[in-house]
């Protein structure tokens, strides 16, 4: 874990204003899955995209189950913030544990989806997730390990799902 601390200190030397305002908002993008429920329910209305964008709320709320639910309690890992309350937050200390990222796990989940359908616009979404995972340790709220994890996580969820859906669809043929 030591590793971890150090890269997470490194990250506080790049702290100024307007990184520290950025991070902060790509972090509140990632709160609760909103934004990607956002996408997942939007794409849902088009026609074009209604399959992507139930896919997408499939595995985001499986990545939601095993992530949030289950592991997040079942490993019960201490946030970086809270065993090094001197590094100052701006934001408001996170409640539930960090193993693993669940902005990360949702995001990577989401914008895997969305690369399987439609690469205009999952290439975008891969980097909003890299961006978001990226201010969670920025912002001293997640170890290295648990935003790893969390994307690793994602990109299995979605992957999984995808299997599954395309052979429903091919048993259907």
């Amino acid at each position: 874990m030591s590793w971890e601390f150090d890269f997470l200190y490194a990250l506080q030397k790049m702290h100024g204003p307007v990184w520290d305002s950025i991070m902060v908002f790509l972090s509140a993008l990632g709160n609760a899955g909103f934004f990607w429920i956002g996408v997942g329910v939007l794409l849902c209305i088009f026609t074009k995209y209604r399959k992507c964008g139930i896919q997408m709320l499939v595995s985001m709320a499986i990545a939601f189950v095993i992530g949030n639910l289950i592991l997040k309690n079942l490993i019960a890992r201490e946030r970086p913030c809270w065993l090094d309350s001197q590094v100052p937050l701006l934001l408001e200390s996170p409640k539930d544990y960090s193993f693993p990222s669940g902005h990360s796990l949702n995001g990577f989940t989401a914008a895997t989806t969305l690369l399987f359908f439609d690469r205009r616009l999952g290439i975008p979404a891969v980097i909003l997730a890299s961006l978001i995972a990226f201010s969670r340790l920025y912002l001293f709220v997640h170890f290295p390990t648990d935003v790893f994890v969390g994307i690793v996580m994602g990109l299995v969820i979605a992957t999984a799902v995808d299997c599954v859906f395309k052979m429903k669809e091919r048993k259907k043929v």
